[in-house]
């Protein structure tokens, strides 16, 4: 079990460079800022603590040729995929492949923050904003946020995938 959950760990932290390399691509050639663009309040859709989720329309605001914004959310919905594919290729049982995911994704989100500031030194505090995703709508908040998150998804999924009493814990 130890071995798989490292496998999916060394996978998270390195598709973490490249999707960190992709954006740094993508806002370079786009001329995109790091900071999202400002937003009036009759944008704001859904506000919780920490995350602002915009209207849709908004996201031509972030990047404005609609047909790179359609690649962009089409690249997003492919991470999301890749994840899933590499839980449910880790995973036998529902949990296992829930859990695999939470750990791949809260990896790759902590360690894509990690490359960027290490790769262009963004961002320069945990609360400098970021644009999260694209999907289904923009969400904006502190780099914090996504952080946190991650923290305690990676913490839950290792909870549930690694062996307690010498039986592997299992939801019922």
């Amino acid at each position: 079990m130890r071995g798989l959950i490292s496998k999916v760990i060394i996978f998270a932290v390195s598709f973490a460079f490249v999707e960190a390399a992709a954006v740094v691509y993508l806002r370079h050639l786009l001329g995109v800022n790091f900071t999202p663009p400002q937003i009036d309040r009759s944008e704001v859709l859904f506000l919780t603590p920490g995350i602002a989720f915009l209207e849709p329309q908004t996201a031509v605001k972030i990047i404005t040729d609609s047909a790179l914004l359609n690649v962009e959310r089409i690249r997003e919905a492919a991470t999301l995929v890749m994840l899933s594919a590499v839980a449910t290729l880790a995973g036998k049982l529902f949990w296992e492949r829930v859990a695999y995911f939470f750990l791949a994704f809260g990896i790759w989100d902590i360690f894509y923050y990690a490359f960027l500031k290490l790769t262009i030194g963004w961002p320069k505090t945990l609360g400098d904003l970021d644009i999260f995703f694209l999907l289904p709508t923009p969400w904006v908040g502190p780099v914090y946020v996504p952080i946190v998150i991650s923290t305690v998804l990676v913490i839950g999924s290792l909870f549930v995938l690694v062996k307690k009493g010498g039986k592997r814990y299992e939801l019922r």
